[in-house]
This record gives structure tokens, sequence and C-alpha cells, in this order.
């Protein structure tokens, strides 16, 4: 499936501070959708580089982070129960900033 995964407010920093990726997420075995939950998965073992646990806090993302499916709040979408579709653009910021 074919996404595109945006991290800006800091996040690009844990991604070789690249802030848009166009990636290709294989479902798995016996899947016909990819969820939220499987995304965040599959983000934290092929794009986030160091320092995961800025990014996400046990299957989820930290506090702090804002997750948007194709510019609406993925609450909408039923956070980590969200269904996503090819094409979907899943932009990540963080609101944290120090001071």
């Amino acid at each position: 499936m074919k996404l595109t995964l945006e991290f800006g407010g800091g996040l690009e920093l844990l991604c070789q501070s690249i802030k848009i990726h166009e990636v290709d997420v294989g479902l798995k075995d016996g899947e016909v959708k990819l969820m939220m939950r499987d995304l965040l998965t599959w983000i934290r073992t092929n794009l986030i580089k160091e320092r995961p646990e800025m990014f996400m806090k046990e299957d989820s993302v930290r506090p702090g982070v804002l997750v948007l499916i194709n510019d609406c709040d993925w609450e909408i979408y039923g956070n980590l129960e969200a269904t996503l579709e090819d094409k979907d653009v899943i932009v990540f910021i963080s609101t944290l900033h120090g001071g």
C-alpha cells in the first residue's frame, strides 16, 4: 500500500531529517487492510533511525504527537483502529517544545 508520511515539529530528526517519505507498506499475511496500529509498528521498524521512544510509547504515538490522516485528526477515524487506504497522507507533528 502506497502512503505518504510526513514528520514535523522536530520528529523529522528521528528519520534522518527527512520530512516527507513516500513508502510502500506491505500487508501482513492474511490481512486485507492496513490499520494505523500496523503502520506505527512499520514506522518504528523501518523509518525511525534513532530514539524511537521520542515518537512512540508502547503501541501508540507519544502524548503530544498530533496525527492527521488526510488532514483530519486521527481520533475521528478511531486512532489505532483507523483503516488506511492506498495513497493516504499521514502527518505526525510534535506539539511539545522545550523552553
